[in-house]
């Protein structure tokens, strides 16, 4: 007696072409909130976004932004806003004191060390307390328009699920995407990849029967979907 068995056949992996699919699909979906004030506001703005979005839903990054905008628009503004109040602008962010400490100590800098000024360098950027590699190569990205990879859970999660890269941690992504990504795209893969982890590519039982690029993922690690 002979048992059927059917796999899922899975095309060459083609990051142009899965880039493209999802540049197309994403359009129905609200963009990060990084990414809208990338474009309407300086990269200041996008540094302090950054902070506020970290272990925080999109959403709420949205509004406390939108609040903490209204009232500090650069550091000088900024640091005149006492730590206490800071807190109460910014809650429920994530660690929203350790964040509002963060953002006084960080605009201080600015203006003591960079004339008020972000700087536009990975390696400036990091001297910041706070700032990490991901925050780093957004602003740099985004803020500036200048190469470098933003590697956060979701380009990490999806890669290595793709089978593109394997790697163990954001960081070993970064580089190894550095290597292997075309440079066309370093500037567009956090915002295409945040947005499909946050709707299709679920870091827990990803939406699997209705992504558009199934068809190229091995779907490493994946014991369930739906």
């Amino acid at each position: 007696m002979h048992v059927a068995v059917f796999v899922e056949r899975i095309a060459l992996f083609d990051i142009h072409k899965v880039l493209r699919i999802l540049a197309q699909e994403n359009k129905r979906f609200v963009e990060p909130i990084v990414t809208t004030i990338s474009r309407e506001r300086t990269p200041f703005h996008v540094l302090i976004s950054c902070i506020l979005s970290l272990r925080t839903k999109d959403q709420t990054t949205r509004e406390a932004s939108n609040r903490l905008f209204v009232l500090a628009d650069n550091p000088e503004e900024m640091v005149k806003i006492p730590v206490e109040r800071l807190e109460k602008i910014i809650y429920p962010v994530g660690f929203y004191r350790t964040k509002a400490r963060k953002i006084k100590e960080i605009c201080e800098v600015l203006i003591k060390s960079y004339f008020g000024k972000v700087p536009d360098e990975i390696d400036e950027l990091l001297k910041l307390n706070g700032v990490g590699r991901k925050t780093a190569n957004l602003v740099v990205t985004l803020g500036y328009q200048k190469p470098g990879i933003c590697v956060d859970t979701h380009v990490h999660r999806i890669t290595n699920r793709w089978g593109y890269v394997k790697t163990r941690n954001p960081y070993e992504t970064e580089f190894a995407l550095r290597e292997k990504l075309p440079a066309k795209y370093w500037l567009t893969i956090n915002d295409l990849l945040v947005t499909f982890g946050q709707n299709i590519c679920l870091p827990v039982s990803p939406k699997c029967s209705i992504c558009p690029v199934r068809g190229y993922c091995k779907r490493v690690g994946v014991t369930r979907s739906r």
